[in-house]
């Protein structure tokens, strides 16, 4: 899906590691909730409270859980759930466009 219709958008940005990561928070009818957002090339950790299914729209990363030794390549076009209640830790290789997807 390249958009999302009937939907309420927070002006305000989120923002994270000194503006290497920036996202806006989409609200739908139902009640779910999705980011969009780029990230700079660079090392981010971040933490789950429930599933994130992130969809990369373009660039590349690495990512992996918090004290897992093998790192999981991801392009433009592949998506990765992080499970809740964890954290992982993403290299970002290029300038990075993602959708996430929060789940229960």
């Amino acid at each position: 899906m390249s958009e999302f219709k009937n939907v309420t958008v927070v002006k305000k940005a989120n923002i994270f590691f000194d503006g290497q990561v920036t996202s806006r928070s989409v609200f739908f009818a139902d009640g779910s909730k999705k980011t969009l957002g780029v990230m700079q090339p660079g090392e981010y950790e971040f933490s789950t409270e429930g599933l994130e299914n992130l969809e990369i729209l373009s660039g590349e990363l690495k990512w992996k859980l918090k004290g897992e030794s093998e790192w999981k390549k991801v392009v433009a076009g592949e998506t990765f759930n992080v499970p809740a209640h964890n954290t992982f830790i993403m290299k970002v290789l290029v300038v990075t466009d993602y959708c996430c997807t929060f789940g229960s």
